[in-house]
This record gives structure tokens, C-alpha cells and sequence, in this order.
């Protein structure tokens, strides 16, 4: 077998779940992380449909998975006096199986370790030279190395993609709105609850001490890893809404675990460069679009898979990944979240509010997300592949 040795950026979930199945097949694999360690928390992912849970059962964790599952939880909205106007159930959000990211990426974090893979926290990488034997890789710590292969799967705002295919702006279109999540110190009771006035949504209470924000706004320039300056944004933003929300952003205030975004998609013509590819939200983004997490998963499956039965063969492999996996992966070019959680005026609000007080209405969008998620024809990788771990 050919181009063994394989560095992957990014330990979330999609990185961690193809450094595991790399390792599987005898490939030799290290994955670099920019954080210290990994990162806990986040919103919840759910999966749902065969190819989801056949993915999940050939790890080996979906028995985890549904042991730590939340249990998707209705979400009410409510009017500024706090009563209910519509419900959201928790089977459209939950999908089948919920679970926090941060217990995700452990589970598959722990899965990799198991079998050999090397982790390398708090580095990231500072350049990547092609040569015709492999990647020559630099790092802001490590010493200089070279890999036969690099897989970017750190994210929407991919450094792997950023280096190796052009600037980030080429790729990631904004789609007209942010969105932040944030660990507080209370609870705002038991019920789940979301509040809208146009173009602004704020979400708390629940079995978890979290609140989520999502707002329309212009592109915004601030700093990615400064929390306070992240916290500004969305307490000017907030300033002056209703409900519940004054108490909502002095929690905020008072928070050490906060996380702000944009809301956008990613659009490339090739997962792949030379020796190169991406994984994930790098190559098929579409923030809030509740695929990414199972995306992420099916995708690190085919990737390694198309790798270990060509033998290492990049060109063949990542072709065939690009093949196998782009129609699946176009439910991420569909949709925008959010205008439907945030929507421009009362009147976008009180329709978004009607269309779960009609049955029909929330089993066709629910049947759209069912048939997106089967949309691909699984290998059965592992027992093609001659010599991999069982």
C-alpha cells in the first residue's frame, strides 16, 4: 500500500472519525488540532435514516450514541408576554438520535485513539509545499514535516483549504446572518423556548444551561478568538428586544463559554487538490442546515474507505470520493437557516409559526430531511478491504 503516512487538521468530528478509520485500514495517521485540547459542548447533532446509523454501528458507537442521546425537546415560541404561539417538535430538530457534539467528538476522539492514531493539540499548520513524493508541512510549533497525504477537516473556515486551494472568501458565501451559542450560568427553566422580533431570535431554557442567538446583519469584521469582542457583537445586536432577554445577555455577560459565527455555505467545484482533500464542513458547509455532524461522519467513511481499497493511490481514491459523495453532499448547497429562524418582518414570523400548526405541512418538511439523509448507497468497506481491523 502506497502514501500511508496521512496529517489531518482538525480534531472535531469529521477528522477524528476518518484519522479512526485510516488507522482501521493500516494507514498511519496524525491529527493536528489548533485548540489545547478537545473542545466540549456545542449545539446538538442528530442523525437519522440507514446511512447515519450504518456508519454509526460500523464505528462501533452507536450504542454509545443512544445511551448518551438528549432525546430531541420541543422548542416553543413564544410571544414577548412569554406565552406559546407554535411548537417545534423535537422529532423534526432531534431527527432520530440526538446528542451533544462535545460527547459526539469524544466518543469518536476515544474510537481513534484505540486503535494507534497520534493527536498533536495547540499546533496548527503554517504552510504546505507539494512535491512529487509528498506534502512538506510546517507547523506554528512542531518541527517540519513531511506527510504523503493532508486532509483538511478544520471546518468552514479550513486552514488546510485557505493554503492549499486560495482564499477563504473564493469558497465560503455568507448567507446574510450570525448565529451564537453560549454555556451561561443558569437556567432559564425547564421548557425550551424561542422568542422572535424581525430579524432577531433568541432560544433558552431546556434540560441545558445554553442560549442561542440568531440575527440578520451585514458581513461583520471582529476577531474569531476574542470572546469578549464576540460577546459585544451580540449584546449590541440584542440591545432593546423583548421577553426574557435582558436577563438572557447578563448571563451572557457573565459567560466564559461563547461562540459566534456566520451564518454561510461553502461552494467548491473539487473536495481535492494534488494531495490535498477536504472533509466536512471545509468542503460541503451549510451552517445550521442540521446535516453537517452526519455529513461529516458518512463522508470521513467514504473518504477513508475509497482510500484503502485503492491501495493509498490518491488520485484514484479522491475521484472516486468525489464521485461517490457529491450528490449526497448537496442537501448542504439547499437552504438558508436563517431567515427561517430569524425572519425579516411579523408577518415571515407568524407564517414560519403557522407552518407547524399544519400537519401536513411539518411531515413533508420532515419526509425532504428523511430522503436528503438516504440519498447514498453505502460499500461495505470493511469487508473489502484485505488486513483491516475488525
Amino acid at each position: 500500500m502506497q502514501n500511508t503516512n496521512i496529517l489531518i487538521s482538525g480534531a472535531s468530528v469529521g477528522g477524528p472519525a476518518l484519522a479512526y478509520w485510516l488507522a482501521r485500514y493500516g494507514f498511519r495517521v496524525t491529527v493536528v488540532e489548533k485548540a489545547p485540547t478537545l473542545r466540549p459542548g456545542g449545539q446538538a447533532v442528530d442523525f437519522k435514516g440507514d446511512a447515519h446509523m450504518t456508519v454509526l454501528r460500523r464505528m462501533g458507537i452507536l450504542d454509545d450514541v443512544r445511551r448518551l442521546q438528549t432525546g430531541g425537546t420541543d422548542q416553543t415560541f413564544v410571544d414577548a408576554r412569554g406565552r406559546a404561539v407554535a411548537v417545534l417538535p423535537g422529532e423534526f430538530t432531534g431527527g432520530e438520535l440526538e446528542i451533544h457534539r462535545g460527547d459526539l467528538a469524544r466518543l469518536v476522539y476515544e474510537k481513534s485513539v484505540a486503535v494507534g492514531c497520534e493527536y498533536v493539540f495547540g499546533d496548527s499548520i503554517t504552510s504546505l509545499t507539494e512535491t512529487p513524493d509528498g506534502v512538506h508541512v510546517t507547523f506554528e510549533r512542531s518541527a517540519p514535516r513531511t506527510f504523503d497525504l493532508v486532509i483538511g477537516a478544520d471546518g468552514i473556515h479550513s486552514n488546510v483549504r485557505r493554503l492549499a486551494f486560495g482564499p477563504e472568501s473564493d469558497y465560503v458565501e455568507f448567507l446574510g446572518h450570525y448565529y451564537a451559542l453560549a454555556d451561561v450560568p443558569e437556567r432559564f427553566g425547564t421548557e425550551a423556548q424561542m422568542y422572535n422580533e424581525p430579524g432577531r431570535m433568541v432560544a433558552a431554557g431546556g434540560p441545558k444551561a445554553s442560549v442561542f442567538f440568531v440575527f440578520a446583519s451585514p458581513q461583520l469584521d471582529y476577531d474569531r478568538y476574542d470572546t469578549e469582542q464576540m460577546k459585544r457583537v451580540v449584546l449590541d445586536a440584542y440591545a432593546g428586544m423583548g421577553w426574557r432577554t435582558p436577563e438572557i445577555l447578563d448571563a451572557v455577560r457573565r459567560t466564559g463559554d461563547f461562540y459566534l459565527d456566520s451564518i454561510s455555505r461553502v461552494k467548491i467545484d473539487h473536495y481535492s487538490k494534488g494531495r490535498v482533500a477536504l472533509l466536512g464542513d471545509a468542503a460541503y458547509a451549510n451552517t445550521l442546515g442540521g446535516f453537517g455532524s452526519g455529513l461529516a461522519l458518512v463522508g470521513a467513511y467514504v473518504l477513508a474507505g475509497e482510500l484503502a481499497v485503492a491501495g493509498g493511490d490518491h488520485r484514484a481514491a479522491f475521484q472516486r470520493y468525489e464521485e461517490g459523495f457529491r450528490e449526497y453532499a448537496k442537501v448542504s448547497e439547499k437552504g438558508n437557516a436563517g431567515p427561517w429562524l430569524a425572519p425579516p418582518s411579523a408577518a415571515r414570523i407568524r407564517m414560519r409559526n403557522w407552518t407547524f400548526k399544519v400537519g401536513f405541512m411539518l411531515k413533508l418538511m420532515m419526509k425532504m430531511t428523511d430522503d436528503f439523509a438516504d440519498n447514498i448507497t453505502l460499500k461495505d468497506y470493511p469487508s473489502l478491504v484485505r488486513g483491516a481491523v475488525r
